[in-house]
This record gives C-alpha cells, structure tokens and sequence, in this order.
C-alpha cells in the first residue's frame, strides 16, 4: 500500500527495557485525564472514549471495481508510459470503444 513505512524506526529494545521498569509514570492532576498508575482509572477513562477515524478519501461517485485482465504487453507498456493515471486512460479508451459499439441483446 503506498504511503506505508516499510522499516520502523523505533528502538524496540529501549522500548522492552522501558516497559520492564516498575517505575510510575508521571501524572499531573491539572493536565492529564487520568492517572495513568490507576487502573480504575485507565479503564474507566478508555470505556469512556469513542474512537473517532479521520475521513478518508472521498468516495467517487463512479466506483470502480478492481479487476484483472491479461492485455498484450506493448498496450500495457503504451499506457504505462504516459505515466500516472494509466489505468484510468485504459477505462477512458474502452469506454469510447464501448459508445461506437452497443450491446445487441437478444
């Protein structure tokens, strides 16, 4: 998927180091929601809570449904030169074949 790190760039072993300190963590009745050494609190805050997810792309009103098609190599390196949006120009060129060649249904 694009746009997904392949490679993290935490330190897990400081991480594992961490977590295995029996060491409170601060809490600042003013700023903080809860007291993160409470586990009361920590649920209660958490069964509190509603997840909210930032929209995603839009959806289109024209949806497209992913399919795989075998094409003859020179027409698939055609399109794949005029770059981004390949696919897409593939859809455009079989929807005007598509308009000079109606469906004669029986």
């Amino acid at each position: 998927m694009p746009g997904l790190k392949k490679t993290s760039l935490t330190d897990w072993e400081r991480v594992r180091s961490d977590a295995a300190i029996e060491v409170p963590l601060e809490y600042d009745p003013e700023t903080d929601l809860y007291d993160p050494n409470d586990p009361l609190q920590v649920t209660a805050f958490f069964a509190s809570t509603k997840v909210v997810r930032k929209p995603g792309r839009p959806k289109a009103e024209i949806t497209k449904i992913p399919t795989a098609i075998r094409l003859s190599a020179d027409v698939v390196e055609y399109f794949k030169s005029t770059g981004a949006g390949w696919q897409s120009r593939i859809d455009y060129a079989l929807r005007d074949w598509m308009s000079g060649h109606p469906l004669k249904r029986v």
